[in-house]
């Protein structure tokens, strides 16, 4: 009756309960009622395939939210490039989205890295109450040590 997917499921569920961490316990709990319904065969492709897509635009769009309101304009970006640590914070977007482009290839290309990258993600947000953004961007930096050790070999 309860496969090895449900088990797991079940764990990371009690382990999202104990870190009191509400993503987590929002998208396992989500992941499971969608199976103990029986739309696992429809739903889970589409958002395997989509989610992450889905996910960096609500990102991307929360990202936003201050400009949309006013909070942040053409003053504030003028007051920003004048000083050394916004220079530093936009060098680290770009690096950032630069490196997280490359994971989403890895992701694509590699289940078994996914595996690794999802596990240590999962530990991260459940344990040191990490945010679940780290399979794309661990992704990326697991892209660019992977070719740095291929430049060696």
């Amino acid at each position: 009756m309860f496969s090895q997917s449900f088990i797991f499921l079940l764990i990371l569920l009690v382990i999202a309960l104990i870190a009191k961490n509400s993503s987590l316990i929002i998208a396992v709990a989500f992941l499971l009622v969608v199976k103990v319904f029986g739309f696992s065969d429809r739903i889970f492709p589409i958002i395997q395939s989509k989610g992450i897509s889905w996910g960096v635009t609500i990102i991307t769009i929360a990202v936003l939210v201050p400009i949309a309101t006013g909070e942040i304009g053409f003053k504030q970006l003028g007051e920003a490039v004048k000083s050394s640590y916004a220079w530093i914070a936009m060098a680290s977007g770009i690096f950032v989205a630069v490196i997280a482009s490359k994971g989403i290839v890895l992701l694509q290309n590699d289940p078994h890295i996914t595996t690794a990258l999802v596990f240590g993600t999962i530990l991260a947000v459940a344990v040191f109450q990490g945010i679940a953004v780290g399979p794309l961007i661990g992704a990326g930096i697991a892209y660019m040590a992977m070719k740095i050790v291929e430049l060696f070999t």
